[in-house]
């Protein structure tokens, strides 16, 4: 997502644009890899130190809540979050180097339709993270 789009997308989802909404959401989407909550805020207080945490939280959790960005579990406990552009995808998560790539959907399609028909159930949408290790990491040695 471009710093650009953001008020846009904010304000087509019925949300109050913010300053600190708009901050979140712009460090969010710079960033190059999935951030916790405190790692975002971490980055936007040397900016910003009147920012306040639970900010940064709530302002997370409602981009989630809309779609504009994603959150998932990273190291089996600790929530990251990552900014998106469409409102259903799927990511490669790669648990070294906590990059996330988003995964295109005409790969996942085949599967989703699959799962249908095997069990007779219709899939209105489905949210799947790959956990593993990118290409660059894997070329690293431990």
């Amino acid at each position: 997502m471009k710093a650009t789009e953001i008020p846009e997308r904010m304000s087509s989802r019925g949300r109050r644009l913010t300053r600190q909404r708009v901050l979140v959401a712009e460090a969010l989407a710079s960033a190059k890899r999935a951030l916790s909550a405190q790692e975002l805020y971490e980055r936007i207080k040397t900016s910003h130190p009147t920012l306040g945490r639970a900010t940064v939280y709530r302002a997370l959790e409602a981009q989630v809540q809309d779609g504009m960005a994603s959150r998932f579990e990273r190291d089996g406990h600790v929530s990251a979050y990552i900014a998106c552009d469409a409102e259903h995808h799927h990511h490669l998560v790669c648990t070294r180097c906590q990059r996330v790539l988003d995964l295109d959907e005409t790969v996942v399609a085949p599967l989703l339709s699959s799962v249908g028909r095997r069990h007779e159930f219709q899939v209105d949408h489905a949210a799947l993270d790959f956990y593993g290790l990118c290409r660059r990491c894997r070329r690293k040695r431990p």
